[in-house]
């Protein structure tokens, strides 16, 4: 189509994106029941397409979706291109597209996905825009499309450039839809430059051109993709009657084993066009798009509208995934997009659907997303569907607002301390919380205040103040005396241990507040192996009974006997280690590699062995996925890392496979105490339905 065209729809006012993305990222999924498990990621074979497999959906749940934002990004802001899976598993292919100066493109490149590294690959005989695309024996194809106007030319062409056939539709198209089925390509909906096409069209060659029949209901912009011989054509924008110009919710199927059409009974949540859909591991989504109605999400503690929109606008855009159940013909919601998107360019490659550029608010995007169904995300359709610590409790230490945070897996504060309850003495003497950890099966909270120099057992959830040890706002060496305590855990044997950084120590305190056991020498801060320690910041229960210490000068990290006598000692090539953590525990993972967190700025994410190998590192040094003085970081049963960064104000959760970022809380870089936001948040844990802590076993 002319896009000049759709630029004079309304739409609301341009933002810039990096707000968007910012913002976007606290946004979660609405709630449900945990599962321990592994990344279940499956596989499918590495052409596969949006078309999917040709079996049809087995009555089992369907899965929720793990959605992630890429650290990196495309050269230049890109939508309505074609994208196709690419020669490698790691490869996808783009063609054309519209860039942000409202132009058509002509190039062909090869993306890899897993640095983002854009290879020219070709050029197309012409640029062209809102074209249909689909795989076509052995090559790529391109079906109309439009540049200043609907085009109808077709071609197939190879990654060398050279273009195998060049034909024509029977008549002019652009913003219609193509999917493959079997051996054929079904192109659906689009437009001729002045009314809609309602012909479903096939064609096996590329070059002829066979009627199926014709939709019901005549859209442009469609999202269409194929599960076994089905065809479904979720919404688009009406070309005709009295809903013409605008997203309409209507769901319409192509049987391809009769060539039949019909209009469905059951319509989308709400009118939409410009989304994407896709079949990953025979499940099908439908994800993002614009329409005329606001999306209504769960942020924080209540129902909002999409941050950064105009709500005066009659353009809203859609960041929910949706995964769809055929056989009740039910629309289930299975995650939330990082970034809300239309028109943008969709393929699948094995057990992942990569989501390239697209649109936000007139603003052309050159962001990469991803979406995997995940069992340890949850179930779709069930609450906190999308969430990496599914049907868990997240506790958060919002050390800058003097407060700790407990939130279910939708995102929703349910319990505050100090609370509305809390006597002014204790809220005023709850100062500077570092860490906080789950207790006694959930029933409480131990937390260390750095620089209130105490620690502090609470109720959960009364609220009542259990135990205390050290003297606020007073550093010291003398017995009962703490100075800067980090990580307190609760043993199993009911003492607490805790690393007194400053005093450069690990102690050991029994329930009467009595310390009966010391590893480092009181003030003598060196690293020497069974005689001192540096400062010493982390002190995490092992299940062996031993202490895994880091000590920042140096970046050392050892394992201790209770008793103080080192089991092993490693120097690791980071600024500043912060809280290891044994891998041992999560699913298929040596008991002797370990997690680390390096404080600095661009933080990291490590991954190690007792002999100091580095095996992982993620490190990003600018945009979102950038860490600034990240603290901790956990694997959490989903296989995401989660760490709290920091200096940018939020909690973030990783893939460690892809590097994308798949879930936060807390506005980037904006610190506030409004829902949704945190200000230098230092510590988390989380609680699981039957009162147990998965990320520290090892304590009581």
């Amino acid at each position: 189509m002319n896009y000049s065209i759709n630029a004079n729809r309304q739409r609301p006012p341009k933002r810039r994106i990096s707000l968007v993305v910012a913002v976007i990222v606290v946004i979660g999924a609405v709630a449900g029941a945990y599962i321990w498990h592994s990344n279940s990621k499956g596989s499918l074979s590495t052409n596969a397409s949006l078309s999917g497999s040709t079996q049809g959906l087995s009555s089992k749940p369907l899965l929720a979706a793990e959605s992630g934002l890429l650290p990196w990004q495309l050269d230049a802001p890109l939508s309505r291109m074609a994208v196709y899976p690419g020669p490698s598993s790691n490869e996808l292919v783009l063609a054309g597209g519209l860039t942000s100066s409202g132009s058509s493109a002509s190039g062909i490149y090869t993306l890899n996905t897993t640095n983002g590294q854009l290879t020219m690959s070709g050029t197309l005989p012409a640029a062209v825009h809102d074209a249909a695309s689909a795989q076509i024996g052995g090559a790529y194809g391109i079906f109309g499309g439009g540049d200043t106007s609907s085009v109808g030319s077709t071609t197939t062409f190879s990654l060398n450039g050279t273009v195998a056939h060049s034909g024509n539709l029977p008549q002019l198209r652009s913003d219609g839809r193509a999917v493959s089925v079997g051996n054929k390509v079904y192109i659906v909906g689009g437009y001729n430059g002045s009314q809609g096409d309602a012909k479903v069209l096939s064609t096996e060659n590329g070059v002829n051109f066979s009627e199926v029949g014709s939709l019901p209901v005549p859209v442009r912009y469609p999202a269409v993709a194929a599960l076994g011989n089905m065809i479904y054509v979720f919404g688009g924008e009406a070309t005709s009657g009295a809903n013409s110009g605008k997203p309409v919710n209507s769901v319409q199927i192509i049987d391809t084993s009769n060539n039949s059409i019909h209009l469905a009974s059951w319509t989308l949540p709400s009118p939409l066009e410009g989304a994407v859909a896709f079949v990953v591991n025979n499940e099908l989504f439908l994800a993002g798009g614009q329409s005329s109605t606001p999306e209504s999400i769960v942020l924080g503690e209540g129902t909002t509208q999409v941050p950064g929109l105009n709500v005066a606008s009659e353009s809203y855009f859609h960041n929910t995934i949706w995964a769809v159940n055929t056989q009740n013909n039910k629309f289930l919601k299975a995650g939330t997009l990082q970034v809300p998107v239309a028109y943008a360019g969709a393929a699948v490659l094995g057990s992942r659907a990569w989501i390239i550029g697209g649109e936000y608010n007139n603003q052309v995007l050159s962001t990469v997303q991803m979406v995997t169904p995940n069992s340890g995300f949850g179930i779709a359709g069930n609450a906190g569907a999308g969430s990496p610590y599914y049907g868990a409790k997240l506790m958060i230490a919002d050390r800058g607002n003097n407060r700790i945070l407990v939130m279910n897996s939708s995102m929703q504060i349910t319990w505050k301390f100090p609370s509305q309850t809390t006597s002014a003495q204790v809220a005023k003497a709850f100062y500077f919380p570092d860490d906080a950890f789950f207790i006694n099966h959930g029933t409480g909270i131990i937390s260390n205040q750095e620089n209130n120099n105490t620690i502090v057992e609470i109720g959960y959830p009364s609220g009542k103040i259990l135990w205390t040890f050290g003297h606020p706002l007073v550093a010291g060496t003398a017995y009962g005396y703490l100075n800067a305590p980090d990580d307190a855990y609760l043993l199993k044997n009911n003492d607490v241990v805790v690393a007194d950084d400053a005093n450069c120590r690990v102690l050991f305190i029994n329930p009467a507040g009595k310390v009966v056991g010391q590893i480092g020498t009181t003030g003598v801060c060196v690293h020497n192996p069974n005689v001192s320690l540096g400062a010493v910041n982390g002190d995490t229960p092992l299940y062996d009974g031993n202490i895994l210490l880091s000590e920042i000068r140096g970046s050392w990290v050892s394992e201790y006997t209770p008793q103080g006598k080192m089991v092993w000692t490693t120097q690791l090539p980071i600024s500043y280690p912060s809280d290891p953590q044994q891998l041992g525990a999560a699913p298929g993972k040596n008991p002797d590699t370990y997690l680390i967190a390096d404080y600095a700025n661009p933080g990291s994410i490590v991954e190690f062995t007792r002999e100091g190998q580095i095996l992982y590192r993620y490190r990003e040094t600018s945009g979102t996925g950038m860490l600034k003085y990240p603290s901790l970081v956990e694997m959490v049963p989903s296989g995401v890392f989660m760490a709290n960064d920091d200096h940018r104000d939020r909690m973030v959760a990783i893939d460690p496979t892809t590097k994308a970022l798949v879930w936060q809380y807390g506005v980037s870089d904006q610190p506030g105490t409004n829902t949704g936001m945190l200000h230098k948040p230092d510590g988390f844990d989380l609680l699981l339905p039957n009162g147990t802590t998965p990320t520290h076993g090892a304590t009581k």
